[in-house]
């Protein structure tokens, strides 16, 4: 029986990254890289498609857990009677040059308690078996590419295609085990220290945690979803994932189920707005230039997401001996997304480039020459209709999100002329610019209902709409945003959160069901933070903190039925809507106070 996803910690070096569940096995690793093959998949199947079991005998729920400080070091405490034992779970960050450790380091705390580990380590998303022998004082295991090594202070035996080990542990005692994954055909790099190691995997994210410059009402709260922004990002290139996961389920049982382990364009202006906020603009500045390389080219040959070293061929197949997370299939790999054409991230694209110049992060003509010709696309083919930001599989249609962020792609090159001084046909451009906003307000605003729809000639409402003020298209006191936030507010929301639009009455291909939308959800509180609506924005803020897991973690979306999360986990996205938001709430609340005095 598959664990809730919340019951899953995340733990990870900056290049890949591991979720442990709270029954003490690791269920999910990809070495050795976020998109690599996974070592451990049972959070997608079971044992038998490999997992890292380690806890006391015969216990099945750990009392207590917590990350160290402000490190993504794992802590998880399991009391037996009156014996309690800790075992701490950790991945030393790592340059480019090394290769991944995961460590686990057992810790007596009082009495004695007997352990039990069980390693079954299956390659290729859980298909291959490796071919197990000793090496030295290790435990090595190969198949094919993959070469992983166990080194551990106590006896393991080989039993029914896993490695197992019996022991215990006493009041004060340490017993460490240290996974190192490299490459088949070369020798086994020699593992860390795990007592050192830990200290110096403490220091490297208390120095991180330390910079953090956001001092508002949250900042514990941002910290820890800056945190995960960290820890999804791929350091030698600065791509950030979605998420670490693929194919868990937008309903269980259901088949919206994507591997996120990716990088979005679209996610880009809203992650390097987070990241400047927090003060992290080293992270921000490899983003940008993540983004920079992954977007050179032809402009029509733009793609919506690539791998984390800028890849484009991330073509979508089906892993049929995968069960699925309870029994949600398919499971994917690769993304078709890919081979969309979704009109949206252009503007997304301009608007992350137009942020960097606005922070002050450098630019050179290369990059302006670039971000030129992107724009002349949209220029040339904003009128075409595309697949709209939620990736639907159905016929392509004039979705409104997408013209709106068409008007971004012109406003921000518009804004580079007139504010940068850079050069470019500024008055054809303004013209483009309103032709797209009168065409939005025109075709894509129902005036009978007040509101604006999902697509032109549709009755549908769409989440993505809360983007119209955030991107500057129409102020968010504007009656025709107001009358969209009501209507989406009334037709949307489920149990106090906002689904993306309802799937049982929009075509997108797909089987009706999912939960609803946490990121849209966020884009509420700004729109209603934005409008002096500061009571109601808190009391959504603080209900959407409230279904974070007991390690701060969020996932896609939240089922209110079944009271879980749902989705890819954890997601990049949306805790990036939880750092902006909470900026946004301290931004209004201080105008506010400020208003108050003066009044």
């Amino acid at each position: 029986m598959s664990l809730p996803i919340e019951d899953y910690a995340l733990i990870g070096d900056t290049q890949t990254a591991a979720l442990v569940g709270i029954d003490g096995s690791i269920d999910w690793l990809c070495l050795p890289r976020f998109d690599s093959g996974a070592s451990f998949a049972a959070l997608l199947g079971d044992r038998d498609n490999g997992r890292w079991l380690l806890r006391p005998k015969g216990a099945e729920r750990a009392t207590q857990r917590r990350y160290v400080d402000h490190a993504l070091v794992l802590e998880t405490d399991w009391e037996i009677g009156d014996a309690l034992v800790r075992v701490i779970d950790f991945m030393p960050p790592r340059a480019e040059s090394e290769q991944p450790d995961v460590i686990r380091l057992v810790h007596g705390l009082r009495g004695r308690v007997d352990m039990e580990m069980d390693l079954a380590l299956r390659f290729d998303y859980g298909r291959l078996t490796p071919w197990g022998r000793r090496l030295g004082g290790d435990v090595c295991f190969v198949a094919g590419p993959d070469q992983v090594c166990l080194r551990t202070d106590v006896t393991v035996v080989g039993e029914g295609l896993s490695t197992v080990a019996d022991f215990s542990v006493a009041e004060g005692e340490y017993v460490s085990f240290v996974l190192s994954w490299n490459p088949s055909h070369r020798a086994p790099h020699e593992p860390p220290h795990a007592g050192g190691a830990l200290e110096s995997t403490l220091d490297w994210w208390r120095s991180w945690s330390g910079r953090l410059r956001y001092e508002g009402k949250w900042k514990e709260d941002v910290r820890r979803s800056l945190l995960v922004l960290k820890a999804l990002t791929y350091a030698p290139t600065g791509g950030i994932v979605a998420a670490p996961t693929t194919s868990l389920p937008e309903r269980i049982g259901g088949v919206r189920n994507w591997d996120y382990r990716y990088c979005w364009l679209r996610d880009a202006a809203f992650t390097l707005w987070a990241l400047n906020l927090g003060g992290y603009t080293d992270e921000a500045r490899a983003w940008r230039n993540w983004l920079l390389r992954a977007v050179a080219g032809n402009p029509d040959q733009l793609q919506v997401l690539y791998s984390v070293s800028g890849e484009s061929r991330l073509s979508e197949m089906e892993l049929g001996w995968l069960a699925g997370y309870e029994d949600s299939q398919p499971v994917r790999l690769g993304n078709a997304a890919v081979d969309q054409f979704q009109l949206d991230v252009y503007g997304e694209t301009l608007d992350a480039l137009h942020l960097a110049r606005v922070f002050g992060i450098e630019s050179d003509q290369t990059s302006w020459s670039l971000e030129r010709h992107l724009v002349e696309f949209v220029v040339d083919n904003w009128r075409e209709p595309d697949d709209g930001i939620w990736e639907m599989r159905s016929p392509r249609r004039h979705f409104t999100h997408s013209k709106v962020l068409a008007w971004v792609a012109l406003d921000r090159a518009v804004r580079a002329v007139e504010k940068s001084g850079l050069e470019g046909p500024v008055e054809r451009w303004r013209g483009v610019r309103q032709e797209i906003h009168d065409d939005v307000c025109a075709n894509g605003y129902d005036s009978e209902r007040n509101t604006f729809t999902q697509s032109y000639g549709s009755s549908a409402l769409d989440a993505s709409l809360l983007m119209i003020p955030l991107v500057h298209f129409l102020p968010a006191t504007d009656p025709r945003m107001r009358g969209t936030v009501a209507a989406i507010r009334s037709e949307l929301m489920d149990d106090g959160f906002v689904m993306r639009y309802r799937t049982d009455k929009t075509d997108d291909g797909l089987p009706a069901g999912e939960g609803t939308f946490l990121a849209c959800t966020f884009w509420l509180v700004d729109n209603l933070a934005l409008v002096g609506e500061l009571d109601e924005a808190t009391a959504i803020f603080e209900r959407l903190l409230a279904v974070r897991n007991d390690v701060g973690l969020l996932a896609e979306q939240w089922d209110p039925v079944s009271r879980r999360q749902l989705g890819n986990y954890p997601q990049a996205l949306t805790h990036v809507g939880l750092v902006n938001s909470a900026y946004n709430l301290d931004r209004a609340r201080q105008a506010r106070a400020r208003a108050m005095r003066t009044a």
